[in-house]
């Protein structure tokens, strides 16, 4: 395809409008939760399960214990009753979720045993075997479960977003583009005018698109944090923390 008939191609796909977010509906919810705001805490803990694993193996549990604890913690969590705990003063799912997860150990060194696994229940499905795989590249140094928990928190985050913009630019039949693209979204990769030789654009258009994709990776990030927050006023906070927890 000529240059100029891919300069025209690229186009950054439209931003999309997001409903209320999945924290705030269980905010709103109270003592009288019903199955959307369930449906949304279980949504949030399906995404977000990962960073309490690693906090709970930085804590030195095994593997099996932590993935047990973990189950079981969210076997409870997502119990009917369970989210008449939730307060609107937690306003972010991130905090919320760490003390809940502290108070559910304290509960079980008092003796509440709660049965593995949620008592036969699977909430949620967490794959052990990547779990613990994940693990094993988390940095080697020493640092306290609360920092890992904070930097895997804030990965996860980045690989949300990066897998949603994956996602777009793929369904709009831009996928081999992106993965060309992908590396210069940090700044990486053999330069614009190597690149735009490489795909058959111009450099003024690769530098367009690049601008394109990393504005739109922010939106999604954005959207992202705004999904675990119950004021879009705590958004930029939560980026200003996520790029702390990476720089640790």
């Amino acid at each position: 395809m000529p240059a100029s008939e891919r300069d025209r191609d690229f186009a950054a796909p439209r931003a999309q409008g997001f409903a209320t977010t999945r924290w705030t509906v269980v905010l709103r919810a109270g003592e009288r939760a019903g199955p959307e705001a369930r449906e949304a805490l279980a949504s949030l803990c399906e995404a977000y399960w990962y960073p309490l694993y690693a906090f709970l193996r930085r804590r030195g549990h095994a593997p099996d214990d932590a993935a047990d604890l973990t189950q079981g913690f969210f076997a409870r969590l997502l119990e009917k009753n369970a989210l008449g705990a939730v307060r609107r003063g937690r306003g972010r799912f991130r905090s919320y979720l760490l003390a809940a997860l502290e108070n559910h150990l304290q509960n079980r060194r008092r003796g509440e045993r709660a049965k593995k696994r949620g008592g036969g229940r699977t909430p949620l499905s967490l794959d052990r075997g990547d779990a613990e795989e994940r693990y094993r590249l988390e940095p080697a140094h020493e640092m306290t479960p609360e920092r890992v928990y904070e930097r895997r928190w804030a990965l996860t985050l980045l690989e949300r977003a990066l897998d949603l913009l994956r996602a777009e630019m793929e369904a709009a039949g831009k996928g081999e583009l992106f993965a060309k693209l992908k590396p210069s979204l940090n700044g990486e990769g053999g330069g614009h005018a190597a690149l735009a030789r490489e795909i058959g654009m111009s450099e003024g258009a690769v530098k367009v698109a690049v601008h394109r994709l990393r504005s739109r990776f922010r939106e999604h990030l954005r959207a992202e944090i705004a999904q675990t927050v119950s004021d879009p006023a705590d958004i930029d906070e939560e980026i200003r923390d996520l790029q702390r927890a990476l720089e640790s």
